[in-house]
Formats: structure tokens, C-alpha cells, sequence
């Protein structure tokens, strides 16, 4: 009887596989056929792209040299135009694209005529990390126009600004399923995961720090940890959710000065060496974590939070509430969801979930210049939240994107000139500014463990 339960289940288990490769497979067809190309945007949104990125492309022209690679039409400069011109404007396909660019041009580069073949393969060959090299050039740059700008910030945000260095979120997510179309893809039967990215998030300005690829999408959140550390700083607030999890890694962050926080597993193993605050709502303690064979060698605090009915568990190596209290483990923990709305915005509002090639070279290409994109878009999304004098999160950084639309319309007809104005302006009629929505749950949390301290 067991045996037939078992292998019952282990066929629907597949089926359940099976039913969603599908779903996903026709979501992707049906993606190629409704895009469209979208109308050239106004010369002050092009001239938004051009002033940050083309600087940062013609910076790596030496790199460019150094890797070998000729001098022909399809130059680094000419290749970053085109990338960046397809996934702003969401062209269908690399065809369409070079029609566009014959008759139009995109951005710095004037109308060209070459061949789509021409096009793919550069794509193929051209090394990815000299996009990554214009990102990384980038989001310096971008983070100084964050720090120039007044606009209000969130509670928790501003109180950890003065007493962290920087608050980051660090998180992975797995790109989602290629066609077998090209090169070795042919050889297999259905859609291959495209592999596997991750960011350190500054959660205040929502601006990516570091980004990496991974090319296994099996891969674990595990694995960029020592890509993470290499980057880290003494007096970084550093938070991250499960996947994460170390004891090891915990000990080498307290060693290095990086504080952070992170939740604590349900089944997790622990002594109590010291009680902080303990009653019906809140439990404060400082904790030996794991047992004493393979556990950490440094103390740590654990807050657990009772909010209607369930605990709440949380892990941080600040040991000194006066340096951190319960309320703000809380509230700070709960900022780690800007990374996931980083990865919403990368993946489903700028279409890093379609993808326009599937060699090892496209694919991290578009990676790279897709997150150039997020940092320009965040930019200009803070720049609205300025004038409006608003905070960041009460924007809605889809809307803005969406409203550029309204605004190269609103251009020709001869109504708008500048593209931060305009939006400000129209904020209301454009959904720009988010609906006020009653507390969060991490509110409501972060309300609950402040009383109840």
C-alpha cells in the first residue's frame, strides 16, 4: 500500500513538473509574440541615458583594445547603444532591433545598416565584463547623485544611517528558462534556467552595490558569499534572509566589523547565556548558536517577537540593544523585501526574463545591461521623489518607467521639456505616487515590539 502511495506521488510530483515547464514555455512564446517595438523616446530621456552611461562605455575603449577585439562598426560604444536600446524600448527581437537601428540609430549612434548575423555574433563573442566594467562605472556615480539629493527617508533608514556605514541587503535569484534555439541548447528537449544572479541592495537608495552571475542556476545563495565578503566594509549593516545561513560565515562577518541581521531557522539550536528582556511578547537574549561542536564562536543575540500568535525569530551579532533595539532588528529586517522589489523590477518591469540569445556571452551581457538600466531608472525615480519631496518608497518606480511614455507624447505635441517635471506634475493622473495603504505587517511588528519595549 506504501509503495503504491509513493509512486502515486512521485507522479504527480512530476506532473505538477511537467504542467508548469509547460505554462512556462507558452508564457515565454507568448511573451515573443506581444512585444512590440515602442516608440523612439523623447532626446531628454535619451539624453538622461546618454549623460551616465556613455562616458562609463568610452571609458573601457582601452579594455576593449586590450581583449583583442577590432575596430570595426560594431564597437563597444556602438554594442552598448544597441543593447541598452533594446531592452529600454523592449524590442521583440535582435532583427527588429538592427531595422530600428538602420532607420533610426539609438541613442549616441548615429543610423547604421548591418546584418542581423553580424549583430548575434558580436553578441556571442564580445567579453561580457566589459559591460559589467560600465556598471561598476556607473553605479558610483549614481550613488553620489542619491547622497546629493534631499528627500525624506524612512524611519528605520534614517536612524540606522547615523550609526552604520551603509545598510545593505544581500540576495540571490535564479533567471528564468531559455528556449533550445541556438548553439548547444539545440541538443536537449525543453526550456534550460538561464542561471543564476545576485546583489548587494543599498536599502536606502536602492541602488546595487555589487552584482554577480552565477552560470549554474542550481546553485546556492551559498556560493556568493565569498564575493559578498570581498566587497564588505567595516561598520556595514549587512541583512539577509535564509539561504544564508552560516555559522561560519557569522564568525568571519563579527571578525571583520560587519554587523547584521537575519532570521533565525525554526528548528534552530541554541543556548541561553544571557536574558536581555523576556516577557510574554518579547524575548531578548544573547545566545551560544548551534551546538558546541559546530556552532559559532562568537555570541549572538537572538529577538524572538510574538505578533498575533506566531514568534517571530531574528539573528544579529549586535549584542548591545542600546547600539541596536529588538524594534529595529525588526524594522531593519523587514527592508530586506527593496531587494526582492529590485529583482521585480529587473526581471518583470525591464525584461530580464526574456532573453534575446542563449550563449553564455548574451546571456551575462544582458544581465549587466539590465541592471545599468535599474540604476538609471532608480535615479530618475529618486529625482521625481525629490521634487516632489516624498519618500523613495512612496514612488512607484514601474509608473515612472511607464510615464515616460506620456512624456515623449506630451514633447512632440509641444506640452513638456523636462522629463522629472513633468512626471512630478502629472504624479496623481500617472499613478506615479503610491495609494497610502494601511501598516505592513512589519509595521505593524516594528509597532508591536516598540511598545512592548
Amino acid at each position: 500500500m506504501s509503495t503504491t502511495k509513493g509512486a502515486t506521488t512521485k507522479k504527480q510530483a512530476a506532473g505538477k513538473k511537467r504542467r508548469s515547464t509547460v505554462r512556462h514555455t507558452r508564457a515565454i512564446q507568448y511573451d515573443r509574440v506581444k512585444r512590440v517595438t515602442v516608440a523612439p523616446p523623447a532626446p531628454q530621456v535619451e539624453q538622461i541615458l546618454t549623460q551616465l552611461i556613455h562616458p562609463a562605455t568610452y571609458a573601457q575603449m582601452a579594455a576593449y583594445r586590450a581583449a583583442g577585439l577590432r575596430e570595426a562598426i560594431l564597437t563597444l560604444p556602438v554594442m552598448v547603444a544597441f543593447v541598452i536600446s533594446l531592452i529600454w524600448r523592449q524590442m521583440g527581437s535582435v532583427k527588429e532591433a538592427v531595422r530600428v537601428m538602420a532607420e533610426e540609430g539609438m541613442l549616441w549612434m548615429a543610423p547604421t545598416v548591418v546584418t542581423q548575423q553580424a549583430v548575434s555574433t558580436r553578441l556571442r563573442v564580445l567579453p561580457p565584463h566589459l559591460f559589467k566594467r560600465v556598471l561598476d562605472d556607473v553605479l558610483p556615480v549614481t550613488h553620489k547623485r542619491w547622497e546629493e539629493r534631499q528627500r525624506p527617508l524612512p524611519p528605520a533608514i534614517a536612524w540606522a544611517k547615523e550609526r552604520f556605514g551603509s545598510i545593505l541587503a544581500l540576495d540571490g535569484s535564479t533567471l528564468d528558462a531559455l528556449m533550445r534555439k541556438v548553439g548547444l541548447l539545440r541538443e536537449g528537449e525543453g526550456p534550460v534556467l538561464a542561471g543564476r544572479m545576485a546583489t548587494t541592495l543599498d536599502v536606502a537608495s536602492q541602488l546595487p552595490q555589487e552584482v554577480w552571475y552565477e552560470e549554474d542556476s542550481q546553485a546556492h545563495d551559498q556560493c556568493f558569499w565569498e564575493r559578498a565578503i570581498a566587497t564588505l566594509k567595516k561598520g556595514t549593516l549587512l541583512i539577509f534572509d535564509l539561504g544564508f545561513l552560516n555559522h561560519a560565515t557569522f564568525d568571519r562577518l563579527t571578525e571583520m566589523g560587519v554587523s547584521f541581521i537575519t532570521r533565525a531557522k525554526a528548528n534552530a539550536v541554541w543556548a541561553v547565556e544571557e536574558v536581555l528582556e523576556y516577557n510574554g511578547h518579547l524575548r531578548d537574549q544573547v545566545v551560544h548558536l548551534g551546538s558546541r561542536q559546530n556552532g559559532c564562536a562568537h555570541r549572538m543575540r537572538l529577538v524572538q517577537v510574538l505578533h498575533e500568535g506566531k514568534w517571530y525569530q531574528y539573528l544579529t551579532n549586535v549584542l548591545e540593544p542600546k547600539v541596536l533595539p529588538a524594534e529595529y532588528v525588526v524594522a531593519l529586517y523587514w527592508q530586506r523585501w527593496r531587494i526582492e522589489d529590485a529583482f521585480k523590477v529587473v526581471k518583470n518591469l525591464l525584461g530580464l526574463g526574456y532573453f534575446y540569445g542563449g550563449s553564455l556571452n548574451t546571456i551575462q551581457t544582458q544581465v549587466w545591461a539590465t541592471w545599468l538600466l535599474y540604476a538609471v531608472l532608480i535615479d530618475l525615480t529618486d529625482a521625481v521623489a525629490e521634487r516632489l519631496e516624498l519618500p523613495f518608497a512612496s514612488i512607484s518606480v514601474e509608473m515612472v518607467y511607464r510615464g515616460l511614455y506620456h512624456f515623449t507624447q506630451a514633447h512632440h505635441r509641444g506640452q513638456a521639456e523636462d522629463p522629472v517635471e513633468y512626471l512630478a506634475a502629472k504624479a496623481k493622473l500617472l499613478g506615479i505616487v503610491k495609494r497610502k495603504r494601511g501598516p505592513s505587517p512589519s509595521e505593524l511588528l516594528h509597532l508591536t515590539i516598540a511598545q512592548v519595549a
